[in-house]
């Protein structure tokens, strides 16, 4: 069964969300959601999305309600008695916002989060793995023409999660 297929007829399968695409942000701070990204999606675009500031860039992370709901589970566990925990939930937690698709497929960007990542006009959706990328185009050209050796980088990676198997 493809993806595709999978995350129709099944609502709660694996995501795996790719490719990237040249979007537009309206006067009112919507987005129209790629329609082969809404396609990838399949029945989790309509259980919507929660929107918050990505952890390593200025950019956006946009995940599908199932992926959210995970993380969620895993940050309920985290003892907030212990004051790293307390501090990383609060400012992870504070930018979250629930976003719904209209009947037009677009999303609302929250004006706060538009703000940080810089998202005035022309924005690259990504969809990455599990979730979505949404970045200013201007900054997500200048991270594509950072010096990073990527074998370098895959190599370490792979290696890293290959002994943590055994």
């Amino acid at each position: 069964m493809s993806i595709f297929l999978s995350a129709i007829t099944n609502p709660f399968s694996v995501l795996t969300l790719i490719g990237e695409f040249d979007c537009k942000v309206d006067a009112k701070n919507r987005l129209l959601f790629p329609a082969d990204l809404k396609k990838q999606l399949g029945n989790a675009f309509d259980r919507g999305f929660v929107m918050n500031r990505n952890l390593h860039h200025q950019c956006l992370t946009l995940y599908p309600m199932q992926e959210w709901e995970a993380l969620n589970e895993k940050l309920r566990n985290l003892n907030r008695l212990v004051k790293a925990n307390d501090i990383f939930i609060r400012k992870f937690m504070g930018g979250a916002t629930i976003c719904m698709p209209d009947s037009a497929g677009r999303i609302l960007v929250p004006k706060p989060l538009a703000e940080y990542a810089h998202i005035s006009s022309d924005i690259k959706v990504i969809g990455s793995n599990n979730i979505i990328e949404i970045w200013d185009k201007n900054l997500y050209n200048e991270f594509l023409n950072q010096d990073f050796d990527i074998e370098k980088m895959a190599i370490e990676i792979f290696e890293k999660n290959k002994d943590s198997k055994n």
